[in-house]
């Protein structure tokens, strides 16, 4: 099958590139995902501690163990999907600003090393 757009692809760049076709990373880029990354993780946050309450306050009732037992493993895995959403999107917003900062870092030292003179 054609793809229909592949004619009207153009090779025009608008943002400097590395060698693999990468745009470099900038530190507003990152400020700007981490800005996105932060509202999800407080909402995964308080996703995750509304199933904790809501889990807590219902306790399980029946005298089927095997019932019991499902009803534990589902309760535990929702917890921990909650969980692990949160935690990776908090670790990814940590690391963005980190690297925004190690950016604004490194281009402070460029500017600031002064360049030797010509022979």
């Amino acid at each position: 099958m054609v793809n229909p757009n592949s004619a009207q692809e153009s090779n025009v760049q608008t943002s400097p590139t590395t060698t693999s076709g990468e745009v470099p990373p900038t530190p507003l880029r990152c400020l700007t995902g981490a800005a996105i990354s932060a509202p999800i993780t407080a909402a995964a946050y308080f996703l995750t501690t509304s199933i904790h309450q809501t889990f807590a306050a219902k306790p399980l009732v029946s005298d089927n163990m095997l019932a019991l037992r499902l009803s534990a493993l589902v309760r535990t895995l929702v917890l921990g999907v909650s969980t692990l959403a949160t935690i990776t999107f908090a670790i990814a917003t940590l690391g963005l600003i980190g690297l925004a900062i190690q950016l604004m870092v490194q281009s402070g030292r460029n500017s600031s090393t002064p360049t030797p003179p010509e022979s």
